[in-house]
């Protein structure tokens, strides 16, 4: 799937990247544009190709902007709508309860939407580190906190044990 712009075609990571900053907007990430979270996800997911990529740049999509899983599904196909779906946060009163009822449900995933848990563990290095390169230290807490029940949800031997060890490693120091 490709599509133009500017006359230059543009392949699907091309399109999941220029679909989510134009509906991201003017979200913010700390104090960068919410494109510096998308792309450090996404350079994780490099190795894993593209389809990993389009989810990665889409990842919040549905949660932080009025786009729905159905507009995922016709721009992008079911399997990447799918994951985003599992990627979105289900509802609660707050992020404890958000992210209880998420963990849930990705603890329940197999086959070939695993393919969302790998971009959730992306996802999760790449805030953790930002922690680090940011000296967040209280949302670094938090993301330790939540880290044993996080990684009993979302962790799969040999789905991306090298992501695992880089955020095991850093959630420990």
């Amino acid at each position: 799937m490709s599509g133009t712009q500017g006359g230059k075609t543009l392949n699907i990571v091309e399109q999941a990247r220029n679909f989510a900053i134009q509906h991201h907007g003017e979200q913010r990430y700390g104090d960068q544009p919410y494109a510096y979270h998308l792309d450090a996800v996404v350079s994780l997911l490099k190795p894993y190709g593209d389809v990993a990529q389009v989810i990665g740049y889409l990842h919040d999509v549905v949660e932080d902007t009025a786009v729905t899983v159905e507009q995922i599904e016709t721009k992008f196909g079911s399997l990447v709508a799918g994951a985003v779906g599992i990627l979105s946060d289900q509802p609660g009163a707050d992020r404890k309860e958000r992210k209880l009822k998420t963990y849930a449900l990705m603890a329940e995933v197999t086959g070939e939407l695993e393919i969302a848990l790998l971009v959730k563990t992306a996802d999760r290095l790449a805030n953790v580190q930002a922690c680090g390169d940011h000296g967040r230290t209280d949302k670094l807490n938090m993301y330790q906190q939540e880290h044993p029940t996080f990684r009993q949800a979302v962790f799969r031997k040999g789905l991306c044990d090298d992501l695992w060890e880089r955020l095991d490693g850093l959630v420990r120091s």
